[in-house]
């Protein structure tokens, strides 16, 4: 299912929610993205190889292939990033990743050297021009990987934020955005508390994207944030969560 989050006619933003619908019994739910602007566009965290046949066909009736000029991703799950080797093969894009990860891509793909289409994000950020806009490659590092990145569209003003803000949701579920974000709290806290690493790291985010101009938070798993205020709630839940080392002590340390 394609969703339009943003369309001004000229710069749009879709996410694809549920392409693997009919693996939903054994496939962790992801949603995967795609930024249009004029004739140039980017795929933000593709996916697998599960989701690869459902969002080429769903973007063509948006935007042709033949002019994708990038893939974003996040960090380097499989279930981010393992369908690399089928869109390089189709399409010219770069892909831009954590410079701590560009090495470990050659993994999902075939042998052949794509290191002149790979381009490592460092560790500080930086902009990436789409047509005639720029995407802000914001750090998001340990939420969850050492090398980790979200993206931001200025004229959208969304933030394709990776892992953080995860829910597990029913298939079916996620392309519906959070109406309700207390009871929507419990879809999020077991994943976050295992998979984030710290609460100083989730502090540091927080005071970083305060200073942004967010209308929507959009998670590769689960549901969306959408408005100001959804976002700032979910902002300072983010900011109080105790979550992975926090929680740690000798008892998850003990020889089987």
């Amino acid at each position: 299912m394609a969703v339009e989050l943003y369309n001004d006619g000229k710069h749009a933003c879709l996410a694809f929610y549920d392409l693997v619908h009919e693996e939903a019994d054994f496939a962790v739910q992801s949603n995967q993205f795609l930024v249009v602007d004029g004739e140039h566009g980017a795929l933000i965290d593709p996916g697998g190889n599960m989701t690869y046949n459902g969002l080429l066909m769903g973007m063509q009736r948006y935007f042709p292939i033949r002019n994708l000029d990038y893939i974003l991703a996040s960090h380097a799950d499989p279930d981010i990033i393992a369908s690399l080797n089928k869109w390089m093969v189709t399409t010219n894009a770069r892909v831009l990743i954590s410079k701590l990860w560009t090495r470990f891509l050659p993994h999902f793909t075939t042998g052949r050297d794509y290191s002149a289409r790979t381009i490592g994000i460092p560790d500080e950020g930086m902009l990436i021009p789409l047509g005639g806009c720029k995407i802000k490659a914001v750090p998001g590092h340990f939420l969850h990987s050492e090398g980790n990145f979200q993206f931001y569209d200025p004229v959208s003003r969304i933030l394709f934020s990776g892992d953080l803000g995860a829910s597990l949701v029913d298939h079916g579920h996620a392309s519906e955005p959070v109406q309700d974000f207390e009871r929507h709290v419990p879809l999020m806290e077991g994943f976050h508390r295992r998979y984030m690493v710290s609460n100083k790291a989730c502090r540091l985010w927080a005071h970083m994207v305060r200073n942004m101009d967010i209308e929507m938070i959009v998670p590769q798993h689960g549901a969306r944030f959408v408005g100001k205020e959804m976002v700032n709630r979910f902002i300072d839940w983010v900011e109080r969560l105790q979550c992975g080392v926090d929680l740690m002590s000798e008892k998850n340390y003990r020889v089987p």
